[in-house]
C-alpha cells in the first residue's frame, strides 16, 4: 500500500505554484484570495506566458514539480491542447495560465476586483 501525499495548506500550495511558474519565466503572477467569496476554492493563481508554447512549459513545470516533489496531481486540466488558457484545478488552488491576449480578454483580475490580490514575484 503506497503512502498518501501530505496535504499542503492552500497558501503553501499557492506559494509553490508561483515558484514553479517563476522557474518557467512566467509573467505577472497574481494570487487572488477567494476564501471569503467562494466555497469551492481558496485561491486563483493567474499567470501569463509570452506564447502558447511558454504557457504549456509553465503548465509542465507546475505539473511535474507538484507531482514529483509533493505527490500532487490536479483534479483536472483544461485547455492544454491550444494552450491559450490552461486551467489546472488543485481544488484549494485553481491555476489560470494565459497568453497575454487571452489574459487581457478574460480579465479575471477585473472580474474578481473586490477580492484581495497579491502580485507575486516570478
Amino acid at each position: 500500500m503506497s503512502a498518501q501525499p501530505a496535504r499542503l495548506a492552500p497558501a503553501r500550495l499557492a506559494e509553490l505554484i508561483a515558484g514553479y511558474a517563476g522557474d518557467a519565466k512566467a509573467i505577472d503572477p497574481v494570487e487572488l484570495d477567494l476564501r471569503e467569496v467562494l466555497g469551492y476554492t481558496d485561491y486563483f493563481m493567474i499567470v501569463t506566458g509570452n506564447t502558447d508554447r511558454q504557457t504549456k512549459a509553465i503548465h509542465d513545470r507546475i505539473h511535474m514539480g507538484l507531482k514529483n516533489e509533493h505527490g500532487l496531481l490536479p483534479r483536472r486540466v483544461e485547455g492544454l491542447s491550444e494552450a491559450r488558457w490552461i486551467l489546472m484545478d488543485y481544488l484549494d488552488v485553481v491555476v489560470h495560465l494565459f497568453t497575454p491576449e487571452t489574459r487581457e480578454f478574460y480579465a479575471l483580475e477585473r472580474l474578481w476586483g473586490e477580492v484581495p490580490a497579491k502580485a507575486l514575484t516570478a
